[in-house]
C-alpha cells in the first residue's frame, strides 16, 4: 500500500486555482486504475509551513504532491498563520525531504517555475517532477490526471511522467514539455535509490514529436486506425487489444496518437518496429517510405524480430 500526500495551498492575495478540481481528478484517476487498491490518497488543505513536516510524520507517504503556486528562485507558496503568502525555497525543502529520504519515493511539484525546487530535492529523493515555466491551471490538472492513472495502472514513475505529458498534448494543449522529471544522482558503490518499479525501456534512441506525428498520420492514411481494423493491428504488433483502454476512441486520429504515444512511453521498440513494417506494405515508395526507414533506423529495428 502506497500513500499519496496532497499538500494544497492557495493563500489570500494569490491567483485562485482549481485545486479542488485537481485533487478530485487525481482521486478519480486512481479509483479507475487497475491497481487502485494499492494506493491511499491523503489530503491537506491551506497548508502552512509547519504543517508540512507534521503531515509527513503523521501520514508517512511514499509520494508527496504539492498543488499551488511557485515563484522560481524564491520558492513554493504556502500559507502563514494569517493565511497570507509564505515562501519556502528549494534549500529548505531539500533539508526537509532529507529527513524522509528512506520512505519518500517521488515528489510532484505541480506549480509554476518549480523546477528549481525539484532540482534541490532530487539530491535526496529518487524522482522529483517540477515545472520549467508557468503552467496553466487546466494543464496542471491534466498532467496530474494522466500521471496518477498511469501510476495506478502499474506504470513506473518515468512512464507515469510521460503519460502525464501525453495527456496534456492529447487534451489539445501545447505545454507538454513544461513538466520535467529529475532523477537522483547516486554513488554506485552505495545502495541504489528506492524506486516504485524498475524502469524498462528498449528504445535505443527517443523518437521525437515529428516521428510520432509521422507514425500517427500514416496509421490514419493507411486505414489501420479505423475502428474495424484496430484489433487486427494490435494483434499484428503483439499487443492484446483488451489492455488498451483507448481502443474505443471515437476518432481515428485519437486512437492512432494514443497508440503510438503509449508504445513510445513504455519503450516497446518491437511493437513500433512492427507498425513501421505494416505501414511499409502500404507506403512502398516516396517520402513516406523514406520517413519509415528513418524511424526504423533510429530505433534500430534491424535487431528486432518483426
Amino acid at each position: 500500500m502506497k500513500k499519496i500526500l496532497i499538500l494544497a495551498a492557495n493563500p489570500r492575495g494569490t491567483t485562485p486555482l482549481r485545486l479542488d478540481e485537481e485533487v478530485r481528478e487525481i482521486d478519480a484517476a486512481l479509483k479507475q486504475a487497475k491497481h487502485r487498491e494499492q494506493f491511499v490518497l491523503e489530503q491537506k488543505w491551506a497548508v502552512r509551513v509547519r504543517d508540512i513536516q507534521r503531515a509527513m510524520l503523521d501520514i508517512n507517504p511514499q509520494i508527496v504532491h504539492f498543488s499551488g503556486h511557485g515563484t522560481g528562485d524564491e520558492g513554493l507558496v504556502f500559507e502563514d498563520e494569517a493565511g497570507q503568502v509564505k515562501l519556502v525555497n528549494g534549500e529548505a525543502l531539500a533539508g526537509l525531504f532529507e529527513l524522509f529520504a528512506d520512505q519518500v519515493e517521488c515528489v510532484v511539484l505541480n506549480g509554476c517555475y518549480s523546477e528549481i525546487q525539484a532540482e534541490a530535492i532530487t539530491e535526496h529523493i529518487s524522482y522529483v517532477i517540477g515545472m520549467k515555466k508557468a503552467i496553466g491551471d487546466k494543464v496542471a490538472i491534466k498532467f496530474a490526471e494522466g500521471f496518477y492513472y498511469a501510476l495506478g495502472s502499474g506504470g513506473t514513475v518515468e512512464f507515469a511522467y510521460k503519460s502525464g505529458c501525453a495527456e496534456i498534448r492529447l487534451s489539445g494543449f501545447s505545454e507538454q514539455l513544461t513538466p520535467t522529471l529529475k532523477k537522483k544522482r547516486f554513488d554506485e558503490s552505495k545502495d541504489q535509490p528506492v524506486v516504485l518499479n524498475k524502469p524498462a525501456s528498449e528504445l535505443d534512441q527517443e523518437l521525437n514529436d515529428s516521428d510520432i506525428e509521422i507514425l500517427t498520420d500514416l496509421l490514419i492514411r493507411s486505414g489501420r486506425a479505423e475502428y474495424s481494423a484496430r484489433k487486427a493491428l494490435c494483434l499484428k504488433i503483439g499487443i492484446e487489444p483488451s489492455q488498451l483502454g483507448f481502443l474505443r476512441q471515437s476518432t481515428d486520429a485519437d486512437f492512432a496518437l494514443e497508440l503510438v504515444t503509449y508504445l513510445h512511453s513504455i519503450g516497446n521498440k518491437q511493437a513500433i518496429c512492427k507498425i513501421c513494417s505494416v505501414l511499409e506494405l502500404v507506403f512502398k515508395q516516396g517520402k513516406y517510405s523514406t520517413n519509415l526507414a528513418n524511424i526504423k533506423s533510429k530505433i534500430n529495428c534491424n535487431n528486432t524480430r518483426n
